[in-house]
């Protein structure tokens, strides 16, 4: 009974360890992301929007590099077939090249705080749009959340909180553009994420920073330049590496809800750092927001459904519901990619609208 006792003890030992290293991997994500706002409103000053927007994205593809190459070779996308080739140049040219800039521009004209808080409109338009074009269900609580985060919008965008409906407009378009490469990066499968963004982050980068050189000829200040590159290797590279890592060992749900205090950092950093005036309408922007996230986050989605047999390759464990083949040596909880084929099966359990789970809805959940 001891030996029994001391093993469990043991056990929970170690999961409890194991959470907390998850756990902090993804704040530490969500706090580098939340810092390249403000610190890309300080850079601002010295490189124009689309020379900047190609060298963060470059350094995210040098910050990522290193763990894309560790468990083997960069892969070539056009090896991943048709589809992954279609995603992944959506996901560039939508979330690499024009959500950036879009974001850029909007800095020149607004404080780094409210910029910070207006980014939570990225999960809006991809509610939005998955709604609309992705065949994903939202309930009644993604409604209210979505509306919540939409009004404490709107309370930045006049006086000192915002600084118009320019930037305001440019961050709404920009949201939109990362909405459609959220949903375009959540379908490929034909490589890994930190592959992906690798790509996106070269192929990006360069375009921006290409057509920023013919425009206007350029960054010239060489420190501002190698600042730009290491906010793109820690904020963006690192981030999205911590992130990955995060939602391999606490799930979708639980690492995005560490994530999404990213643009709070990012509040909280403008004020400490840039000096910006934290005024009463951001605090009542970013407490509106807060309570949105976390009426979305409580949804419980739970119904019978179907899944048809499909052959796909991506990052999967085998401690789930969907992936029961079987490897000699390898533990249900290591993380790795191959392809693999699914039979079809129906069950009942919450999900989220991932890979395995793009099917209608005949009633709504709440």
């Amino acid at each position: 009974m001891s030996c029994g006792l001391e093993g469990f003890k043991k056990k929970t030992v170690k999961n409890v360890h194991g959470t907390l290293k998850f756990a902090s991997a993804g704040l530490v994500s969500a706090f580098l992301f939340g810092a390249a706002t403000p610190a890309s409103k300080f850079l601002i000053h010295d490189i124009q929007p689309q020379s900047l927007a190609g060298l963060l994205y470059l350094g995210a593809a040098v910050g990522v590099f290193p763990v894309a190459m560790r468990k083997g070779s960069i892969r070539w996308p056009w090896h991943a077939g048709r589809r992954t080739i279609w995603l992944l140049t959506g996901a560039i040219v939508l979330g690499g090249v024009l959500g950036p800039l879009l974001l850029l521009m909007a800095l020149q004209f607004a404080n780094a705080g409210s910029v910070s808080l207006w980014l939570n409109l990225e999960f809006v338009a991809t509610l939005m749009l998955g709604h609309f074009l992705f065949r994903e269900h939202l309930t009644l609580r993604g409604w209210i959340a979505a509306g919540g985060t939409v009004i404490a919008a709107l309370l930045l965008v006049g006086g000192n909180e915002g600084g118009g409906v320019i930037p305001a407009l440019l961050i709404v378009c920009g949201c939109i553009c990362w909405g459609f490469d959220n949903h375009f990066t959540a379908l490929i499968d034909g490589i890994p994420p930190t592959q992906t963004t690798f790509w996106k982050g070269v192929v990006a980068g360069s375009v921006n920073l290409m057509a920023g050189i013919a425009i206007d000829g350029g960054p010239n200040l060489p420190v501002s330049i190698f600042v730009a590159l290491l906010v793109g290797v820690f904020s963006y590279g690192i981030s999205i590496t911590l992130y990955v890592m995060a939602a391999q060992g606490l799930g979708a749900i639980r690492s995005q809800m560490i994530f999404s205090t990213a643009p709070f950092f990012g509040l909280l950093l403008s004020v400490t750092v840039l000096g910006e005036a934290f005024t009463s309408g951001q605090a009542i922007a970013a407490g509106l927001m807060a309570a949105s996230l976390m009426i979305l986050f409580s949804e419980k989605h739970v119904h019978f459904h179907r899944h048809n047999a499909m052959s796909h390759q991506h990052a999967h464990r085998h401690d789930g519901l969907h992936h029961d083949h079987h490897h000699e040596g390898l533990a249900s909880t290591v993380s790795h990619s191959h392809w693999h084929e699914h039979k079809p099966i129906a069950h009942n359990h919450k999900h989220w609208p991932d890979l395995h789970h793009r099917h209608d809805h005949e009633e709504s959940d709440v």
